[in-house]
């Protein structure tokens, strides 16, 4: 069936992966049973943590098989239904991404709620990624008030995210990013401090933004950043671990060389995933919404156009290639 090809998993990737990892093939056209919908995809995202199911290791989502489609977020129109509880033309979200239609169970997608928001901030601000700033700065690193937060990868989909939510929350926020423009983005969103991560020493920087210390990281990174995190963190300080993408294609290992002051300053370190709070995403609908419909969280996409972008939109992500959300537009 024509407009129905799907990126596929041709091997499994050995450090930084490479376009020949994938393959774009003709998905053919899959019936829809009963019970089940067909979507025609309007956008797709790509996302870090798909790097982790390209290996074939136990985690907390299933790996890629090698031949099969891949996955991700998507948002799409229906274009066939066999389903009572979805009619042709609706706007749903779902995770059958890296393809130009999307075949599945009706439970498998989700229905756009009427926010009057443009269809693609359901990967962004409205998606994973905003869930994940949303729940990691105020439920894993129950940040308040007055707090003082650095956020690593400031300048990408979830770090701008937590620059902005914190801001809106009343904290103060130091941003690191790459370079003096994603800087300068950094601070348009309302950052008190920027750090140029490119520029020299994290910490000497990290304890010049901050010579009173940080009461929150969001961890986008690891590495010299979660260095620096914990040689400027203050007392009874909260780590949220969100990623680690310096270690995501092998390379030196976390060095954690200020580690040792997680005992004298009751540093708390806990890792997340945006799934572990899907009972409460009313709430952040909700939360989240209001904080768009008022202009105190926007964003900024890096858009590539096409199926065939996807793959390297996807790499880019590891070379600092995206401003805000990176998508593909089909």
């Amino acid at each position: 069936m024509a407009g129905s090809r799907a990126w596929i998993l041709k091997s499994r990737p050995q450090g930084m992966p490479g376009l020949d990892n994938f393959e774009l093939r003709d998905g053919g056209g899959q019936e829809v049973a009963d019970g089940m919908i067909r979507v025609r995809n309007l956008w797709l995202s790509v996302d870090p943590y798909m790097r982790g199911r390209m290996n074939d290791v136990k985690s907390y989502v299933p790996a890629f098989e090698i031949g099969k489609p891949l996955e991700g977020g998507a948002v799409g129109k229906v274009v066939e239904s066999r389903s009572p509880h979805f009619r042709e033309g609706d706007t749903v979200f779902h995770m059958y991404g890296w393809r130009e239609e999307a075949v599945g169970p009706a439970e498998k997608f989700n229905k756009v709620p009427p926010l009057g928001v443009p269809d693609q901030q359901w990967l962004g601000n409205l998606g994973l990624t905003g869930a994940t700033a949303y729940f990691g700065l105020l439920r894993v690193a129950e940040a308040k008030e007055g707090d003082i937060v650095f956020v690593s990868a400031a300048a990408g989909a979830v770090g701008s995210a937590v620059v902005q939510i914190a801001k809106a929350k009343g904290m103060t926020v130091i941003g690191s990013a790459g370079g003096a423009e994603k800087c300068d983005w950094v601070r348009e969103l309302g950052a008190d401090e920027t750090i140029d991560y490119k520029s020299g020493s994290l910490v000497r920087s990290l304890m010049k933004a901050a010579p009173k210390g940080i009461d929150v990281y969001f961890d986008n990174v690891g590495g010299e950043h979660l260095d620096a995190a914990f040689a400027t963190a203050r007392n009874n300080a909260r780590f949220a671990i969100c990623g680690m993408i310096d270690a995501y294609n092998g390379g030196d290992p976390q060095s954690f060389r200020y580690i040792m002051r997680v005992i004298a300053a009751r540093i708390r370190m806990r890792g997340f995933i945006y799934t572990d709070f899907l009972p409460e995403m009313g709430d952040f609908y909700r939360d989240m919404g209001g904080c768009i419909a008022s202009g105190q969280v926007k964003s900024r996409e890096t858009v590539r156009e096409g199926i065939e972008a996807a793959p390297q939109a996807f790499l880019d992500l590891f070379t600092g290639g995206n401003t805000g959300k990176m998508l593909v537009r089909l």
